[in-house]
């Protein structure tokens, strides 16, 4: 299919050869008041060609072909607007385009072979960057993204989180750095960190809803892609840094990227380095605290972490093709993690040796990456393949938690993928191309708790994306196939003497026992449709609707796990295997695909002093794979003596989870509303609702709750400054034997002041998070019982750019 493909584009670029090329198209572009708009960005729709306009706002593209012909432009403070054109052979002179002034900040997202923005897409996006982006940033992508409307974290301690999308996550939630997977284990657990640098990031674009077009199936409900200058498209010389300071956890962290060049060369560097201490909170860190229970900090949540990436770029006319190598380094202690119900016993919490004490006596992470990437992008100036853009990434990541000095578990995943995208001209309107997308992963766990055995993924996609706009409707679809083999050896099914907790009856067996071991080899075709519209129904406002069926294989874990999961403090069995009378045997029913039919309703307002996007949703998913709790308990076969010390028989016993399929249904909402009092004031409000159950009865666990918020935000010249508040509402929709989670408010404030020194542009800053010290819980963590969110903190920093 793919050979045809090339032959059909090589017949019809013959055919497309012949077209006479127009002389340009020039004009200005003014805003609603008819003032001239410097600095707008104008590029070709469906051509890599793009200009700025000058003082005048003033503007002029070449080498166009006659006939049908499609503007985008784009400007700070401003809506982005399309303006199409029937272009004769001489060209157009003197054309005037309006862009409409815009409360709402609209930045384009690089996560799409199409152009795409959150007042554009079908898709509901949202995009983080600039100075947002610096005063959010974390030293987790979950903590990072936590404001983002319709997004979450998984807050795990404050050393690892992954953002939530609509009450998804795991191998359902892909993160991505410039567009390929991060290759690390974070999908596998909680506990497991996210190997990127938020940081180093120019922007992080977020796809809420199913992206799997784009991406596959790991990406049934949603994207989040970490974009940075690694591998640079240009040689512009500029820098950016950062140092900071904050007091709840003794964080200090500097940072700094650097792209420069000669000629036809372009270099990039950058660095980090981050180091915090225990992390402060106002009362105990367990929700029902023992008598030997210290207040004031979160034990065993120190971490340290550094990295830095080279890259480079020969660009050419058409183009670039560039590559970067990566380095990641990071230690972060486990909290919960520590076996035996050992307590440490310092008291002087602003005594960094005994923090040093704390983490050596307590379970940590030891995380190191090495990721190359390169990617190549290059235009055609005729014929009927535009571009073709490819991008190559190999991932060595590996992390081992180690306890007393010791290594007790080794994670290891070894990744690669490619991702070819043939982009073509306009064909009877049609703008898209096909993307041909490949990727491995070896994945081995080996130790003490190496609660799945080795495995390895692959999967190869072709997929096809188009677009046409119709009068004031944009229309997308798209479709998508892959195959997906997932082959592993050493697959146990042990009797691991699963029991219930009876009071009168203590004779079970405490002993493991393997039943059998064997190999498995799984083959899934998942598939993808979707189509999408966007109707621009009057100036300023457009509604968009999109619609999808999406198809996902389980992963290697929520098929192979069985073994004790400390991170998640669960026995896991994956659904591989089936429960009978309290006895693991093998699943003899097919495993199903899991089946996602989507629904995206936005309506949005981009022009004037007042904006919104208001978006609802609508997901059923067949055979959705969950962790079901079986109300048994097995021995996770690591208590130190624990249960001798402590007289507690269960002291090291996990309760066990099962990964079942059910037919599952989410729905909910996204609101956002931006309202510029007058020039220096601006009102945000924006608030989500996420309701998770299942359709035989039940809710699905740690589900996000109601969330309101609320921001003031005050700017003119040189001074910055904002104020918010946010609601999060008690969850008392829960699960099957999980616990209900208290409201809380949270306020944060910051300041900044900006001043240049030489030809540098400096931001000095203050910060603060959770002003009012408040006690809370994240319902969404699984160690919500253990680790409430920071107290009162404050960050005092300085960043300059030049």
């Amino acid at each position: 299919m793919f050979r045809k493909t090339i032959v059909a584009s090589v017949v019809a670029a013959s055919l497309l050869a012949s077209q006479v090329m127009a002389e340009s198209i020039s004009g200005v572009v003014k805003d609603e008041n008819g003032q001239p708009v410097a600095g707008a960005e104008v590029s070709v729709v469906g051509e890599n060609q793009r200009v700025m306009t000058d003082a005048e706002g003033r503007f002029t593209v070449i080498n166009l072909l006659v006939g049908k012909a499609e503007l985008h432009i784009e400007a700070r403070r401003f809506g982005h607007r399309n303006f199409r054109f029937a272009l004769p052979e001489q060209g157009l002179s003197d054309v005037s385009l309006q862009l409409l002034s815009s409360t709402i900040e609209v930045i384009d997202i690089t996560a799409s072979p199409f152009h795409a923005s959150a007042t554009e897409s079908s898709l509901p996006v949202s995009v983080l960057a600039g100075d947002a982006l610096k005063m959010r940033q974390a030293a987790t992508l979950g903590d990072t993204l936590k404001n983002e409307v319709g997004v979450h974290s998984n807050f795990y301690g404050g050393v690892a989180s992954s953002p939530i999308i609509r009450g998804l996550d795991g191998p359902r939630v892909l993160i991505t750095q410039n567009g390929l997977d991060a290759g690390d284990a974070s999908r596998i657990g909680p506990d497991h960190s996210v190997a990127a640098e938020t940081s180093t990031a120019t922007q992080i674009e977020v796809l809420r809803g199913p992206a799997t077009l784009f991406y596959g199936s790991g990406a049934i409900g949603g994207v989040v892609n970490i974009v940075d200058e690694r591998i640079p498209t240009d040689n512009t010389t500029r820098a950016e840094w950062l140092l900071q300071g904050t007091s709840v956890n003794d964080e200090k962290l500097a940072s700094g990227s650097l792209v420069t060049g000669v000629d036809n060369i372009a270099v990039y560097i950058d660095g980090f380095w981050r180091d915090n201490n225990d992390y402060r909170i106002p009362g105990f860190a367990e929700a029902e605290p023992d008598a030997d229970a210290v207040k004031g900090r979160v034990d065993n949540t120190a971490a340290t972490a550094k990295g830095f990436t080279l890259g480079g770029s020969y660009l050419l006319d058409n183009g670039f093709i560039g590559m970067s190598y990566g380095r990641l380094n990071r230690e972060y202690g486990i909290p919960g993690h520590a076996h035996g119900g050992h307590e440490d016993e310092h008291t002087d919490h602003a005594d960094h040796a005994a923090d040093e004490h704390s983490e050596e006596e307590g379970v940590y992470a030891d995380l190191a990456q090495n990721r190359y990437q390169l990617l190549s992008e290059l235009s055609f100036s005729s014929g009927f393949i535009r571009a073709v853009n490819t991008k190559l990434a190999y991932t060595d990541y590996q992390h081992s938690e180690i306890e007393e000095g010791a290594i007790g578990t080794t994670f290891k995943n070894r990744s690669q993928e490619a991702r070819v995208e043939i982009l073509h001209r306009p064909y009877q309107d049609w703008r898209g191309g096909l993307s041909l997308h490949y990727k491995f992963s070896d994945f081995e766990a080996i130790g003490a708790e190496a609660f799945t055995p080795p495995s390895e993924t692959q999967m190869l996609a072709l997929s096809l994306l188009e677009e046409r706009h119709f009068g004031p409707w944009l229309l997308q679809v798209g479709a998508r196939v892959e195959r997906v083999n997932i082959d592993a050896t050493d697959v146990l099914l042990p009797d691991i003497g699963a029991h219930e907790h009876d009071a009168d009856e203590h004779d079970y067996d405490h002993g493991t026992e393997f039943i059998r071991v064997f190999d498995v080899s799984q083959r899934f075709t998942p598939y993808s449709l979707s189509a999408g519209a966007v109707w621009d129904f009057t100036e300023g406002y457009n509604v968009g609707l999109s619609v999808s069926r999406s198809q996902r294989a389980p992963s290697a874990a929520e098929l192979l796990s069985f073994g004790p999961h400390i991170g998640t403090a669960a026995y896991e069995v994956g659904a591989l295997f089936a429960l009978d009378d309290n006895k693991f045997v093998l699943n003899r029913q097919p495993i199903e695909l899991e089946i996602a039919n989507n629904l995206d309703i936005t309506l949005r307002k981009f022009s004037g002093n007042t904006g919104f996007v208001f978006n609802a949703f609508y997901n059923q998913i067949d055979n959705y794979y969950y962790q079901q709790n079986t109300g048994l308990f097995a021995e996770a076969g690591h208590d130190h003596g624990a249960a001798e010390e402590h007289g507690d028989e269960h002291e090291d016993e996990l309760p066990v989870y099962l990964f079942s399929a059910a037919d599952v249904t989410l729905h909910g909402f996204e609101a956002e509303y931006h309202w510029q009092i007058n020039d220096p004031f601006k009102l945000t409000l924006q608030g989500d609702y996420i309701r998770a159950r299942l359709q035989n009865g039940g809710d699905l666990p740690r589900t996000p709750p109601i969330r309101l918020a609320a921001e003031l935000a005050y700017e003119r010249d040189a001074l910055s400054a904002d104020v918010r508040a946010t609601r999060y509402f008690k969850q008392d929709r829960v699960s099957e034997l999980e616990q209900a989670t208290a409201g809380y408010t949270l306020v944060d404030a910051s300041i900044s002041y900006r001043f240049d020194v030489g030809s540098q542009q400096l931001t000095a800053y203050l910060k603060g998070q959770n002003l009012t010290d408040q006690d809370a819980r994240v319902h969404t963590s699984f160690l919500k019982d253990l680790t409430p969110l920071p107290g009162r903190s404050l960050a005092l920093g300085l960043r300059g750019s030049f």
